[in-house]
């Protein structure tokens, strides 16, 4: 019997189904991301069922535009359309999902990854076939769509929920502390937390300046005087001793050197000093991920983003999916031999370690 007589052709349609609906999902997601940009269902969520005339006038977009992007969101079943009045609608139900409003629960600030990465595929596709990586340069978006999307999050729960994991670091923090983020982006989460703990000492480091203003500005816009952000390759930070409080926020499986980073991290805490990372909740072997909601979405965002950029710099290629038993691994090499797994409610995406040194 030959291969070709040995298939299924059930299985073959049921494939192509299912194929032709990613393909068809995808389509979706893009065009969720241009809504998310131009405000298309922040606009809708406050409207009566209107015609795209009086969406993309409430809206200040143009029409022709307007009306295709609908067609969109009508045939994948997210917006509601009445044919005789050529109105449409975007249920509350959808709009708790799709808004700015719904902060930490809008998946289309997430959606917008997906496009951005897309924008790369070229220099990726030579990687596959050349080796090497992609430069951080070459995604000039990175750093707005990360802030919003983890800006939500931090918002949601920093304060409330991840800064209490570690005892007593709350009390500290009101009495003043010295505390560091690693690959801060941004910056939002050190303007949080200094906004919330006056008398403590914040600063930022990242190789993005672009990043660095964002969270420069957003600084002096909240008045803070004890958030400060510096230009700096984390592998190379020579402080010691120097804080009480280290963060990193999805960062260190980016990074081209992340063992020396962390090295890095671990002498410059003080000896009761806590390392809290917070990074990607997944195993290091590909056969536990098979039934983890999003898995697909975070080898995409390593094979797009976080694997080229670190093998750019002839970096360790990490990747997304790097996983906990490789966190750990990686952790214990770099002296935290007290380490903490722990979850955060609000946060679906990371797992949170709370890391000490003996």
């Amino acid at each position: 019997m030959s291969q070709t007589d040995a298939v299924d052709t059930g299985r073959v349609e049921e494939f192509g189904e299912r194929m032709v609906g990613a393909i068809n999902d995808a389509a979706l997601v893009v065009m969720t991301s241009v809504g998310h940009r131009v405000g298309l269902f922040d606009t809708m969520a406050g409207l009566e069922p209107s015609t795209s005339d009086g969406i993309a006038t409430a809206a200040g977009l143009e029409e022709r535009y307007v009306r295709e992007w609908l067609g969109t969101m009508v045939t994948a079943g997210v917006v509601d359309y009445d044919p005789e009045s050529r109105t449409y609608a975007l249920p509350a139900e959808h709009a708790a999902a799709l808004t700015r409003a719904a902060g930490a629960d809008n998946v289309a600030a997430f959606a917008a990854y997906v496009p951005m990465f897309a924008g790369v595929e070229d220099e990726v596709v030579r990687c596959f076939r050349e080796g090497g990586g992609v430069p951080y340069s070459s995604y000039p978006r990175l750093q707005e769509v990360l802030g919003e999307d983890s800006g939500a999050v931090i918002d949601a729960t920093l304060i409330d929920a991840a800064l209490p994991l570690v005892p007593g670091l709350v009390d500290r923090l009101r009495d003043g502390i010295a505390v560091a983020d690693f690959g801060c982006g941004a910056g939002h989460a050190i303007n949080v937390m200094a906004d919330a703990f006056p008398a403590s000492r914040f600063v930022g480091y990242d190789i993005s300046e672009h990043g660095l203003e964002m969270g420069r500005r957003e600084a002096e816009e909240m008045g803070l005087e004890n958030a400060r952000f510096e230009i700096q390759d984390l592998a190379t930070l020579s402080e010691r001793d120097a804080f009480d409080f280290v963060t990193a926020f999805d960062v260190i499986h980016d990074q081209a050197k992340p063992a020396e980073v962390l090295d890095a991290i671990a002498a410059s805490l003080r000896p009761d000093g806590t390392f809290l990372m917070v990074d990607i909740d997944a195993s290091s072997k590909l056969e536990e991920n098979v039934d983890h909601p999003i898995a697909p979405t975070l080898y995409m965002i390593s094979t797009m983003h976080c694997t080229p950029v670190s093998l750019a710099d002839d970096g360790a290629g990490l990747g997304t999916v790097w996983g906990r038993q490789k966190a750990l691994e990686m952790l214990a090499a770099a002296g935290f031999d007290q380490v903490e797994v722990k979850n955060v409610e609000g946060d679906v995406v990371d797992a949170y370690y709370v890391a000490q040194r003996g």
